[in-house]
This record gives C-alpha cells, sequence and structure tokens, in this order.
C-alpha cells in the first residue's frame, strides 16, 4: 500500500470538517425543533387552566385536563410526551 499523498491527507481532513459542520447543524436544528415543542405545549397547557379557570371545572389530574384538548392539531404536541421527561430535573 502506498503512502498517503499530503494532498490526501487533507482532502480527508476537510471531509471530517464538513461532517462535523454538518452533525452541528443538525443537532442545532434538532433542539431548536425540541425548545418550540416544548414552548407550544406549554402555550395549550395555559390555555386550558384559563379556560378551566373561567369555567369552574378544574380537572382531577392532568390526564382530565388532557381530554379538554379539542383540536387534533394540539393533541399531536402531546405524542410521546410525558409530563417527566427523562433527565429534567423539578424546579
Amino acid at each position: 500500500m502506498a503512502a498517503p499523498t499530503p494532498e490526501a491527507i487533507e482532502n480527508a481532513r476537510l471531509k471530517v470538517q464538513q461532517a462535523k459542520a454538518r452533525l452541528q447543524a443538525l443537532e442545532a436544528r434538532a433542539a431548536t425543533l425540541s425548545r418550540k415543542a416544548d414552548a407550544r405545549r406549554k402555550i395549550i397547557l395555559g390555555g386550558l387552566i384559563l379556560d378551566a379557570a373561567r369555567t369552574g371545572h378544574w380537572p382531577r389530574d392532568l390526564a382530565d385536563l388532557m381530554d379538554r384538548i379539542s383540536r387534533d392539531h394540539d393533541r399531536k404536541a402531546f405524542d410521546g410526551w410525558q409530563l417527566h421527561e427523562e433527565g429534567a430535573q423539578d424546579g
């Protein structure tokens, strides 16, 4: 096997840097989408709580409150969501 040329080494370095940049961009996009989904859930739950306060229909627990979500688009915001997400801290 022939020794790698300086050009081949530089080419490989460039590909690694490009791959790292793509990875960072994907991770940043995933984090942004996660924050947006979290904000949407908070807005929806806040609206449900305000509605419950106005109408006097206080839920027994979160499941009762979640049952009041009437729009499919809003329900989808909670697909796969758990109250205490793994790694989350109370506070």
